[in-house]
C-alpha cells in the first residue's frame, strides 16, 4: 500500500485519520448503535483482533470526537505514553482505533446482546467460486424483485430498501418501519424452509436459473442469502469501512448504491478511502 493520502495524512498510518471524516455522513444510518472495529495484526492468530460492545465499554458515533490535537498526539506513540492526558472517551476511542494499523469499522446490526427485537434485516449476498458478476448482478435485481412484490412481506411490516456495496459482495438491507420482536427472525428471515429467504431464493433460483440458497455457509456454483446477521448481537460492515482481505490487505471501500448502480459495479471496486470521500 502507497503511504500516501488520508491513511497517512498525520505522518503515520492512522486509520482514524480517514473514518473521523465519514462519522458524521453515517451517523443517521448507525445511530445509536455500537461501533465495533475490526484490526489487522499479523502477528496474531486468528490475525484480526475485534472490539465491540459485548466485551468493551460500548462505543457510539456520538460519543466519538476526534480533535487534530487528538489525532498528532498518536503519531509514534502508544497508548500507555498518553493515557494520563486522555479523557475516558478518548482513550476508548484509541483503544478501538489503535493507530498504525488497517481497521475495518462494522456495527452491531440490531444492537448488541441476543434476543431483542430488530427494526432492519441484513441480507448477505455471497458469491460462490464459478459464478460471473453477470449472473450475480441478476440475482441481486431478482431477490430486489421479489421483496418489492411479496405481499406477505407487506403486511408484516413497513420498509425501505438500502444497497451497500462492501468492497466485495452487495449487501442489501430492509429499514423497517418498526421494530418486531426477536422471535419473528426466525419465523419470517432465518433459513429455515418456510421462511421468505427461503421462498425468495427458491423463487429467484426458478426465475434466473442460477443456483441461490438460503444459508450461511458459501456454496461453489451458488449464490448464498444470508440473513445471519439481522438478530440482535450480530455485527454488519459500516457504510464506508475499509475493506480487508483475508491477508489484512486493503483493497476496497464499502460504500452505499443505488439499484442502477447495479449495471456498473466495476466503478466501485477497489476504491481508495481518497476515492470513497470524494
Amino acid at each position: 500500500m502507497k503511504k500516501e493520502g488520508i491513511l497517512y495524512s498525520t505522518g503515520q498510518l492512522d486509520c482514524l485519520s480517514y473514518y473521523s471524516k465519514i462519522f458524521s455522513k453515517i451517523k443517521g444510518f448507525v445511530g445509536d448503535r455500537e461501533l465495533a472495529t475490526k484490526t489487522y495484526i499479523p502477528e496474531s492468530i486468528p490475525p484480526f483482533i475485534v472490539h465491540r460492545g459485548s466485551k468493551d465499554p460500548k462505543l457510539t458515533i456520538s460519543e466519538v470526537k476526534i480533535t487534530p490535537a487528538f489525532l498528532k498526539m498518536r503519531v509514534g506513540k502508544h497508548l500507555h505514553d498518553v493515557e494520563k492526558e486522555l479523557s475516558e472517551k478518548e482513550h476508548l476511542v484509541w483503544k478501538y482505533f489503535v493507530p498504525r494499523k488497517l481497521i475495518e469499522m462494522h456495527y452491531a446490526c440490531n444492537y448488541e446482546s441476543p434476543g431483542k427485537s430488530f427494526d432492519r434485516v441484513f441480507i448477505d449476498l455471497d458469491l460462490g467460486k464459478g459464478i460471473s458478476e453477470k449472473d450475480y448482478v441478476k440475482v441481486v435485481k431478482e431477490l430486489l424483485n421479489q421483496i418489492k412484490k411479496d405481499k406477505q412481506l407487506k403486511q408484516i411490516t413497513n420498509f425501505k430498501t438500502y444497497l451497500l456495496w462492501t468492497g466485495a459482495s452487495v449487501h442489501v438491507y430492509l429499514m423497517l418501519n418498526k421494530k418486531l420482536p426477536h422471535p419473528a427472525y426466525e419465523k419470517y428471515f432465518s433459513f429455515r424452509k418456510d421462511t421468505l429467504t427461503t421462498k425468495w431464493a427458491n423463487a429467484i433460483s426458478e426465475k434466473t436459473k442460477i443456483k441461490v440458497k438460503a444459508h450461511h455457509e458459501r456454496v461453489p456454483n451458488a449464490i448464498i442469502l444470508d440473513t445471519s446477521a439481522t438478530p440482535s448481537g450480530k455485527l454488519a460492515r459500516c457504510p464506508y469501512s475499509l475493506h480487508l482481505n483475508s491477508k489484512g490487505e486493503l483493497n476496497g471501500v464499502s460504500v452505499p448504491i443505488k439499484e442502477k448502480d447495479l449495471d456498473n459495479l466495476g466503478k466501485f471496486k477497489n476504491l481508495t478511502p481518497d476515492e470513497a470521500l470524494r
